[in-house]
């Protein structure tokens, strides 16, 4: 049987390229509409907002501690003494603070609630010129799907970018699809979810760029990742090819 030597050649041609066509730059780059020395200015004035659930460090502190001891309740942590209570934001979106009562703290940034509470110590003649603290103890986004360190991730400040989150979690996978990554994001139990393109230098003016307290990013499989997933993968597919090239290899040479 003769097999004409040019079929052979366009087999492995063919091979070749579906070895090397698995992913182009359009599927991986980042930013790939950036231009050279291009500037782009962020105006985004992004503060974290309060929520319902979230976990408030509330701290209060004055030139005369004695007389803050009040507003710092401790809870027992055993022979290692004790740490300050945290305070919750409700279902009204309120925190129940010593003394002060139920204070209203939902939808304001962390620089707001200090300003209020500071206005209601001094108004109420309680305390001069108080510092206030407030640190959000459940601020963490959560990273699922096509990344290389899926998890919770905590955040000791008070924002973080989608770019520094996916940092975070080693970065996208090559499977995980980066034209529409999907942030969901919980408005006091009305959840959104916003697809952004992280292909595109448009990413920076996303209204999810920043990441709010409890976000769920989720990286999408690519068609690669799909067929991995399912256990369809190319291996399978390649080696029928490459063994036909062989056969087809071991005829010619007879």
């Amino acid at each position: 049987m003769h097999i004409p030597f040019f079929n052979y050649r366009f087999i492995c041609v063919i091979l070749f390229c579906f070895l090397t066509s698995c992913y182009t730059k359009k599927d991986v780059v980042y930013f790939q509409n950036a231009k050279n020395f291009e500037t782009i200015v962020d105006t985004d004035t992004f503060k974290a907002k309060l929520k319902i659930g979230d976990i408030l460090g509330i701290n209060i502190s004055t030139k005369n501690l004695e007389v803050t001891r009040p507003y710092n309740l401790v809870e027992s942590t055993g022979s290692q003494g004790g740490q300050l209570i945290d305070y919750l934001v409700d279902s009204e979106g309120n925190i129940d603070y010593p003394v002060l009562g139920k204070i209203k703290l939902l939808g304001l940034t962390v620089e707001e609630a200090k300003q209020l509470l500071k206005k209601k110590f001094e108004e109420g003649d309680l305390l001069k010129n108080p510092v206030v603290i407030i640190r959000i103890k459940n601020y963490r986004v959560t990273m699922m799907g096509w990344v290389n360190s899926p998890g919770v991730y905590p955040i000791s400040g008070e924002r973080i970018s989608i770019l520094e989150a996916i940092t975070m979690a080693g970065d996208l996978q090559i499977n995980g699809k980066r034209k529409d990554v999907l942030v969901i994001r919980d408005f006091n139990g009305t959840k959104t979810y916003t697809e952004i393109d992280l292909t595109s230098k448009e990413v920076f003016n996303s209204p999810v760029y920043y990441l709010t307290q409890n976000d769920i990013v989720y990286v999408k499989p690519n068609k690669g990742g799909i067929s991995s997933a399912s256990g369809d993968s190319r291996i399978g597919l390649i080696s029928s090819i490459a063994g036909i090239v062989v056969s087809i290899a071991i005829l010619l040479t007879r």
